[in-house]
């Protein structure tokens, strides 16, 4: 598929980076030519209030890097810290698309009303539903901590 959109962005912690979200990840490629990434900063996650233990930003960092590189995708990706919920979603210019996990739908939902509020144009809202694992269930990193599944989706016994 062709590029449609120059500039997209897409935004998550990226803790134990899993299936799904490669699976968001690789979407965002999809649709943009070039993809702002916002991995969550140690302090924002830590903000976030998860129900489990949270690798340090250069892990996941690292790990997300990885990913793109075997991809052949880092050049056409930017990695940003995030501080906040909305990185650069509410700057004039900067993404014309966000990539969204079916989770996440909401916020991205408020971005634009936020975006209605300065007079920007909305952005293009990419909606993705979650990657289940093999017993029909959501994968997430929740479940990867507590050793239900590994990061393809597959129980572990």
């Amino acid at each position: 598929m062709e590029a449609k959109l120059n500039t997209v962005a897409v935004g998550g912690t990226f803790d134990e980076l899993h299936k799904g979200h490669k699976t968001l990840l690789l979407k965002a490629f999809e649709v943009g030519k070039r993809v702002l990434i916002g991995v969550s900063s140690d302090e924002f996650a830590k903000r976030i209030e998860k129900r489990h233990e949270i690798a340090p930003y250069k892990q996941r960092l690292g790990d997300l890097k990885a990913f793109l590189h075997e991809h052949d995708l880092l050049a056409r990706a930017e990695i940003l810290a995030l501080n906040d919920p909305y990185g650069v979603t509410l700057c004039k210019g900067c993404i014309q698309g966000l990539i969204v996990s079916r989770e996440t739908e909401l916020v991205a939902r408020e971005i634009n009303e936020k975006r209605k509020a300065m007079k920007l144009d909305p952005l293009q809202i990419i909606v993705i539903d979650m990657v289940p694992s093999e017993n029909h269930t959501p994968i997430c990193t929740t479940r990867i901590r507590r050793g239900e599944m590994d990061r393809e989706g597959h129980i572990i016994k």
